[in-house]
């Protein structure tokens, strides 16, 4: 049905679409960013034809009547700056490309963000939701060990999804991950998430859910599975997240990247090097990385509150 009512909207000017082929084949965007990009430019383009303004004569005023309007809606900063990051882009691209002869959108600043503090688990928390798959079933061990790698690695669960098992090295302890942009890094794997990918690949776990023909290409090479034997999707692994969460009291605190999150705070407060961490975790910029000191600072903060009788009590 969704699919049926895009149908419907009136196609999107060239412009646009040659902006979304510069952006896979120049820049190799994600299907998943390019639909975001189109969605967002769809509701642009809408809102220039309610106003008969064509694309080549807008004006840094119009761009700041739309992030009006999308305020004026409702949305949180965080959205604003987001749906605004396509159109800037569009403008950007067609003044570079000569087809305007300005960049509207050159001095329209990004509504500023307030940036909130990764959520992470406690060390004891993690503990509880590694412990949660009990028993000796296929799908147990798959989960064990999903959860195992996803802790041990820092891997997003896109990344985990994408997992083929010739980017397993289980001799070495290393896998290699595929990040944003397709960009490739090497990840060490701890001893517990390679027992656990042992277990999964050893003829009780893995063997057992392939089917005896595949259906899609890339379904066989994929580490982990569904039910049905077809590539875990990354929203099945969120679901399967979800339900151990609420197994062990953990379900308003988990979130896909979780685990992720967790993996970073809790390496960063055992001493870990910020460098190390970021590329653990394939942070393109330190400032990403740099965030999760301060989670470890707030910690450090939250101890000394509780256990200082000076900090509680004052001189």
């Amino acid at each position: 049905m969704v699919g049926a009512a895009e149908d419907l909207e009136p196609p999107l000017p060239m412009e646009v679409e040659d902006l979304l082929m510069w952006l896979t084949a120049e820049r190799g965007r994600a299907a998943n960013t390019i639909s975001a990009y189109r969605r967002d430019l769809r509701t642009y383009v809408a809102w220039l034809r309610e106003r008969g303004r064509p694309l080549n004569e807008v004006a840094e005023a119009d761009l700041v009547d739309y992030v009006g309007g999308l305020r004026a809606r409702g949305l949180a900063p965080a959205s604003v700056a987001r749906a605004l990051v396509p159109v800037r882009s569009l403008h950007r691209f067609l003044a570079e490309e000569g087809r305007v002869a300005t960049d509207p959108g050159a001095h329209v600043e990004l509504p500023k963000v307030p940036r909130g503090l990764p959520k992470a688990l406690t060390e004891a928390e993690v503990g509880r939701l590694l412990d949660a798959p009990a028993g000796d079933g296929p799908a147990v061990v798959r989960d064990r060990a999903m959860i195992e790698v996803l802790y041990g690695t820092g891997l997003r669960v896109s990344e985990l999804v994408g997992l083929s098992l010739g980017d397993l090295d289980l001799d070495a302890a290393l896998l290699r991950a595929f990040g944003k942009g397709s960009k490739e890094r090497i990840v060490p794997v701890g001893t517990p998430a390679v027992r656990a990918l042992v277990a999964w690949l050893g003829p009780g776990g893995r063997p057992v859910l392939a089917p005896a023909q595949w259906q899609r290409r890339g379904d066989a090479e994929a580490v982990f599975l569904n039910l049905r034997g077809g590539r875990l999707s990354r929203q099945g692994a969120w679901d399967i997240l979800r339900r151990y969460a609420r197994l062990v009291g953990l379900e308003g605190k988990l979130s896909p990247h979780v685990l992720r999150h967790s993996c970073a705070t809790h390496m960063l407060d055992h001493g870990a090097d910020i460098r190390a961490v970021q590329e653990l975790l394939g942070h393109a910029s330190i400032s990403t990385t740099q965030v999760y000191t301060l989670v470890s600072t707030e910690r450090l903060w939250e101890v000394y509150r509780n256990a200082h009788p000076r900090a509680r009590h004052g001189r």
